[in-house]
């Protein structure tokens, strides 16, 4: 949640205050040279060739949405984590760190791992078995084109809302610590995304990403580690902190026992079932911006192994944005306070103005470019696909030979980066966009869950019901949070508090209106359910529209015991508990 992993979020912050990317210091404008920007230069052109490298592979539609289901699980894993690695999530989630401590590592061990192990080992069968080119036409499969459509229609604008997001946060960063205009950097930054999507489709996208992921970790692991030993190392840092801050900074569950104040204004029941279960289960299981991925994949194993290879990085890149926001803490007294003269978002650009030397500095921008970069291409990649396949093949132009198609989704693309650039200035009126952000997903992401997962696991859910629990969802989601909470009706501590409530509301609103259309209305007939409903049997396909498919046998290599989609799956949620440990208790 982009993390819940949930992208990150410091939604907890009140809309007044200045930890946003809105507010970088000015004083934070780096010392770069011809040598910082010459790597930059040789990063895009590597960008762009790979675009019309992957061009040449693009004939048909599912070559330009799919990759031709072709790619390897490695190279879809690490696609999938740098998806969602965008650069919101390095500043966000540092800023988080230097504001409220251990408490970050909540977004990946539980907000994430749980989810994306779920996603690996029971949802995916469903979608790859199923042959559909996205989430929304799962849907249709298994409700009808009410729900179909009512999904599709809400994720494309969420995807574009998001891309948004991504746009305007390298803008300001970009413009703090080099000095480019606003527009410069957003007009840039979408002129590459849409030449090397518009060449490649999802392969240039995808291959991209991978490349993305590795210049991400070579700005990341530098700026760590410096920072780590700048601070006198673990027990420097953490002796600092304790003293400035308290234990429980340190700490992942101190201060969330129920009725504690704490300044997440959250405790560990919402924790869990907020961020832990609905938040992170409604994203990672129904963002098609990262299913796309998995669904690119070359074979069902691969698709499974998809998120379960890009579970284990993600477990650890935790460290390398929780460890630079508790260096800016320990390092600047009362960093974030106005006496210290940064904001809590300055963490990142803090350790790279200070201990940076220029070369690794170039390295440093390009990596924080990169990541921005990744998070828009991933949504605008979901978008032309979810678009030109969902509504207009389906509802507007029908029947028409595969190359119209093509070119279709490569005009839609430019219509959606150039749309993704309007909705840039629109988040530009947030004061806090990791806010607004995490506010996207309570209103998107949770309703979709819900009713995925009421509709593969009940029979009985009738085909009306996918529609009237998807809009009963959002509604709900959206009234808790605009009505309830903003109007001061319900008193909640927090936005990050206020989100937790408005995804419960959200997923219990759509679970309930699920089953009591389900009561009155006819289910769908059984025969039309296999290979779509836990514990149902895949039917043969047939041409035409996407239909239940085939139990494939693994492919050669796959049987080996290293690939075995559970034994990665648990390995990485035992992984993450055992994280946990030295975290919950004080150090």
């Amino acid at each position: 949640m982009q993390t819940p992993t949930i992208s990150p979020t410091l939604s907890s912050i009140s809309p007044t205050s200045p930890a946003s990317p809105t507010y970088l210091a000015a004083e934070l404008r780096l010392p770069t040279n011809w040598l910082d920007y010459t790597l930059l230069g040789i990063y895009f052109v590597v960008v762009l060739g790979i675009g019309f490298a992957a061009r040449r592979s693009v004939q048909t539609t599912l070559d330009f949405f799919l990759s031709g289901r072709s790619l390897p699980a490695w190279v879809t894993g690490l696609a999938f984590i740098s998806a969602n690695l965008a650069a919101t999530e390095i500043l966000g989630m540092a800023a988080n760190s230097a504001q409220y401590g251990a408490y970050t590592v909540h977004w990946y061990w539980i907000g994430a791992i749980p989810a994306m192990v779920f996603l690996g080992l029971v949802m995916m069968p469903f979608y790859y078995g199923s042959k559909v080119r996205s989430v929304p036409e799962f849907l249709l499969l298994r409700f009808d084109k009410w729900a179909h459509l009512l999904s599709s229609i809400l994720f494309g604008f969420a995807a574009i809302l998001i891309a948004g997001v991504n746009l305007y946060a390298l803008a300001i960063v970009v413009e703090a610590l080099l000095g480019w205009p606003q527009w410069v950097a957003i007009v840039v930054a979408g002129f590459f995304v849409l030449a090397y999507i518009t060449l490649g489709g999802l392969s240039s996208a995808i291959y991209n990403e991978v490349l993305q992921f590795f210049v991400i970790l070579a700005a990341l692991i530098p700026i760590t580690v410096l920072a780590l030993k700048k601070a006198g190392g673990w027990d420097g840092l953490t002796d600092k902190l304790t003293e400035a801050h308290g234990d429980n900074f340190v700490t992942a569950w101190g201060g969330t026992g129920i009725g504690e104040a704490n300044p997440l204004g959250a405790n560990w029941l919402t924790i869990v079932l907020g961020l832990g279960f609905v938040l992170s289960f409604g994203y990672w299981t129904t963002n098609f911006a990262e299913v796309q991925r998995a669904l690119s994949a070359k074979n069902l194993s691969a698709a499974q192994r998809t998120p379960l290879i890009a579970a284990f990085p993600k477990i650890f890149i935790v460290f390398l944005v929780m460890i630079p926001g508790l260096a800016a803490a320990a390092l600047v007294p009362g960093f974030g306070t106005q006496e210290s003269g940064y904001q809590y978002n300055d963490a990142i650009p803090y350790l790279m103005e200070g201990l940076l030397p220029n070369g690794v500095l170039g390295i440093a921008v390009t990596g924080l470019l990169a990541a921005f970069m990744a998070g828009m291409a991933a949504n605008v990649s979901s978008f032309n696909t979810v678009f030109t396949t969902d509504i207009w093949a389906k509802y507007v132009v029908k029947d028409r030979e595969d190359s119209y198609y093509v070119r279709f989704g490569r005009l839609i693309t430019a219509i959606g980066v150039m749309a993704s650039i309007g909705t840039a200035f629109l988040a530009s009126s947030f004061s806090n966009i990791m806010s607004y952000l995490q506010t996207l997903f309570s209103f998107f992401n949770v309703p979709m869950f819900v009713v995925f997962i009421v509709g593969m696991f009940w029979k009985r859910a009738s085909m009306r019901s996918g529609f009237w629990g998807l809009l009963a969802g959002t509604t709900a989601a959206m009234v808790n949070y605009f009505v309830l909470y903003k109007q001061d009706v319900i008193s909640i501590p927090s936005d990050q508090g206020a989100n937790f409530v408005s995804a419960i509301a959200g997923f219990v609103a759509g679970a309930v209106v699920m089953v009591a259309v389900s009561l009155f209305t006819a289910p769908k007939p059984a025969e039309e359910l296999q290979g779509l409903v836990y514990g149902t049997l895949p039917q043969t396909s047939s041409g035409g529209t996407p239909t239940p498919g085939t139990a494939e046998p693994p492919a050669p290599g796959d049987e080996a015991w290293y690939r075995k989609p559970a034994l990665l799956g648990w390995g990485a949620v035992v992984l993450a508990a055992a994280c946990y440990i030295p975290f919950s208790f004080s150090l």
